[in-house]
């Protein structure tokens, strides 16, 4: 589905087909799937977090929960951004945006820097996450959008219960850094195949 034009100058596109279906069913639920995944992720590495950037329990729950915002806010807006840059183009810039912030995160050498960081994260993810959805809507024939549903929900659905999980063998044997650096090749490879 590369290219993307402004919804009111061009008709709707005709859904993908074979491998072409494939590889962008992957990218976008791929996408999702780092999206959703970061909400729960840090959950296990918040201690680890507050112990290496100086702050108490309760400010690091900031790290969740200003991602949570951040991401609620942008959501009603994704519609009308939607509609100034096109789909694709969006989706990709978002997805760019939520690697770059990733790399912040993982690279921030104070609390307040990863309070930054992960907002912009949120923001990030808040343009993403419905345009996910919409995208795998979009390509896939109007026959087959149960299968895009579930692609989407699968890719949703796993996530959250993925991320302690996940989270917590990452911060276990290689620190907490990667649980955001683990985000920066599936974001560089989702918006390539976009």
């Amino acid at each position: 589905h590369r290219g993307d034009h402004h919804p009111v100058n061009s008709a709707t596109p005709a859904p993908l087909r074979g491998a072409a279906l494939a590889a962008a069913s992957v990218s976008i639920a791929s996408a999702s799937f780092m999206n959703v995944l970061d909400t729960t992720i840090v959950v296990v590495a918040l201690p680890t977090i507050a112990g290496d950037l100086a702050a108490t329990p309760s400010q690091a729950s900031w790290i969740m929960t200003i991602y949570g915002v951040c991401l609620a806010v942008m959501l009603p807006l994704s519609g009308w951004i939607t509609a100034q840059f096109g789909q694709v183009r969006t989706f990709v810039v978002s997805v760019l945006l939520f690697t770059a912030t990733s790399w912040l995160c993982a690279a921030a050498q104070s609390f307040d820097q990863l309070l930054l960081f992960r907002a912009l994260q949120g923001l990030a993810g808040g343009l993403q996450l419905p345009l996910s959805q919409s995208l795998l809507m979009r390509i896939y024939p109007p026959e087959k959008h149960g299968v895009a549903l579930g692609v989407w929900s699968l890719s949703s659905g796993v996530a959250p219960v993925a991320g302690p999980l996940r989270g917590g063998l990452i911060t276990d044997s290689v620190g907490w850094p990667w649980v955001f650096y683990i985000n920066i090749p599936v974001g560089l490879l989702a918006a390539w195949t976009c």
